[in-house]
């Protein structure tokens, strides 16, 4: 395998495959020690639409807040 005039190398269908790289999968380069490894980008989660979602349930069970609830099953 070489690289290409613009720094571009194909990755081989069956690493593709194995590692679940498709099109537009994110990825980061590192160096590790004396080689350069390719990693697949780790998902980062959006949680922004599940902000308040269990508000009402925690008011039904006598909390003000998820923290209340956290520091109550904590002992706090």
């Amino acid at each position: 395998m070489k690289v290409g005039e613009r720094g571009q190398v194909t990755i081989p269908k069956k690493l593709r495959e194995r590692f679940g790289l498709g099109p537009q999968t994110e990825v980061e380069f590192r160096v590790e020690r004396d080689s350069l490894v390719l990693e697949k980008k780790a998902k980062t989660l959006d949680l922004s639409k599940w902000k308040g979602r269990s508000r009402r349930s925690f008011e039904q069970l006598g909390y003000k807040s998820v923290d209340d609830f956290i520091d109550d099953v904590r002992g706090r």
